[in-house]
């Protein structure tokens, strides 16, 4: 009944995401929706190994930008999209598995995992930006420093460098991605795998305990986060057609904790919407210069830890949840005099 239940509720949740994917691009332009999406996907790998797995991460932005520069530097010198862009994944997680294994078979606290995640993200920020020389070559690829690396090949059909994937097309592309990512780690949950990482959220000690070795799965979930978060960073220099370091920054990693906590931890769906709403408000408020748009993510962050201190998804289901009886309750109050009636009627039939 569990696993029927949670198909269920799968399955609904991708019709009515392939549904809302179809109509948003007759109001928002797919350029934009796009790069939501994107932002999407970086949040759903925060959400994943903080909301499930307890591992409060500051430095997924590091997987976010290492995965659009390992893509970018394998598409210079291989001159197809393919395998870098399985490389944007990988790298990302290969990292994650052997930097959250020595996070996590050292015992280091969850006070110290963030800062030093922090501290690794901004290491990469502090190295690119210092990668300007000439002498900052891989292969045929240069890093360029602050200015990034443009010019190189983006996704392409498999075997065919000149058959792009582009515009609407990646749109489609980018929806079916998010999809898919959604419905693997709806798998992964409810897997004997999943129900153990959360059981290791609510209380590590115990699971030890019980035999589970909580190390090595925190690390796979941590590798996993890693690399989803690798995924979008592939997605994302695809889509700008550049990679800065400007993705390792200081910012970007605070925005994809203020779009998990906004859209609600604990829920898969919760920091896709807080991030796509986030960055669309972000979007809009980059046409002027009257609100700093920092200042109004603090506000609004500020407002949703007081006033919806689960986030919005979560806070939203238990309205529902709480309307639901209510209404079962009219239908059945409606529906017993009409059986009354009925009863009555077999009775003087009867008599």
């Amino acid at each position: 009944m569990v696993a029927a239940s949670e198909l269920r509720s799968a399955l609904t949740v991708l019709v009515i995401a392939a549904i809302l994917f179809i109509v948003a691009p007759a109001v928002i332009e797919t350029y934009t929706l796009t790069v939501l999406i994107i932002y999407g996907m970086l949040a759903l790998s925060l959400g994943l190994i903080w909301g499930f797995g307890g591992i409060l991460c500051f430095g997924q932005a590091a997987f976010f930008g290492l995965g659009a520069y390992t893509y970018a530097i394998s598409a210079i010198n291989i001159g197809e999209s393919t395998v870098p862009f399985v490389l944007g994944i990988a790298v990302p997680a290969a990292f994650a598995f052997i930097l959250g294994a020595m996070l996590f078979y050292g015992r280091l606290s969850d006070v110290y995992l963030g800062v030093i995640t922090l501290v690794v993200t901004l290491i990469f920020f502090k190295f690119m930006n210092s990668t300007a020389g000439p002498e900052y070559v891989i292969g045929n690829a240069r890093l360029g420093g602050f200015n990034g690396i443009p010019g190189f090949q983006t996704l392409n059909v498999p075997g065919d460098p000149g058959s792009y994937i582009y515009d609407v097309d990646y749109y489609w592309f980018c929806v079916v991605a998010i999809l898919i990512v959604y419905a693997l780690v709806r798998w992964l949950l409810a897997s004997p795998f999943g129900r153990i990482a959360v059981a290791i959220r609510e209380n590590e000690t115990r699971v030890e305990l019980m035999g589970y070795d909580v190390r090595i799965r925190k690390t796979v979930l941590f590798s996993i986060g890693g690399g989803i978060a690798g995924l979008s960073g592939t997605l994302f220099a695809n889509w700008a057609e550049i990679v800065t370091p400007g993705m390792f920054s200081l910012a970007q990693s605070a925005e994809i904790i203020i779009w998990c906590i906004v859209g609600g931890l604990g829920t898969l769906v919760g920091p896709v919407i807080g991030a796509m709403a986030l960055a669309y408000l972000k979007f809009l408020l980059g046409q002027q210069s009257l609100v700093d748009n920092m200042m109004l993510l603090g506000l609004i962050l500020t407002l949703s830890v007081l006033f919806l201190p689960r986030g919005i998804v979560p806070s939203l289901g238990t309205l529902l949840a709480r309307a639901m009886p209510k209404r079962r309750r009219k239908r059945q109050h409606h529906r017993r005099p009409r059986r009354d009636a009925e009863e009555s009627r077999g009775e003087v039939l009867d008599g």
